[in-house]
């Protein structure tokens, strides 16, 4: 089991260096922070196991979701290094979710690695780790964090259709 954290977050970046929007490219494994449509940043992702099989189901099923949701909190005693959570599932998600018999999961989140692994560094991008949550390193979890308020919105786009 990874240990809670008490990873001392970093300080918010100055206002001209945070962002207002975040873009999630699946099919490029790729999480872009925008500025007024300015890139600020970007950075590899991984996913959960099973992200290229579409949109999130229901818990437990390994793959991350799809659509527009907003950073709704942050967590800076987490399993990992920091979290961000991604307000998934929304009243959509419930009511999908609700009609196949399902519970929609939940606690979707944007992070670092977890506690005690973060000299893995750029490694982690050999394996699609997480359960559905989007994984970055550790040094760019503390980036992130700085630059990303509660309330900006993040849309993760699904890979294109064959």
């Amino acid at each position: 089991m990874a240990r809670l954290g008490a990873n001392a977050p970093p300080p918010p970046a100055p206002l001209g260096e945070q962002a207002d929007s975040i873009l999630v490219s699946k099919a490029e494994r790729r999480m872009v922070l925008l500025r007024e449509g300015r890139e600020l940043a970007s950075y590899p992702i991984v996913m959960g196991a099973n992200w290229d099989r579409g949109h999130k189901l229901r818990e437990g099923d390994e793959r991350t979701p799809e659509g527009t949701y907003v950073i709704d909190w942050r967590n800076s005693g987490s399993v990992a290094h920091l979290s961000l959570h991604i307000s998934y599932p929304n009243a959509e998600d419930r009511a999908r979710a609700k009609a196949a018999g399902a519970d929609p999961g939940g606690n979707i989140m944007i992070h670092g690695l977890p506690n005690g692994w973060g000299a893995l560094g750029s490694l982690h991008l050999l394996h699609d780790w997480t359960n559905g949550c989007i994984g970055v390193s550790n040094d760019q979890m503390d980036e992130i964090w700085s630059r990303v308020p509660n309330g900006t919105p993040i849309t993760i786009a699904p890979l294109p259709a064959p």
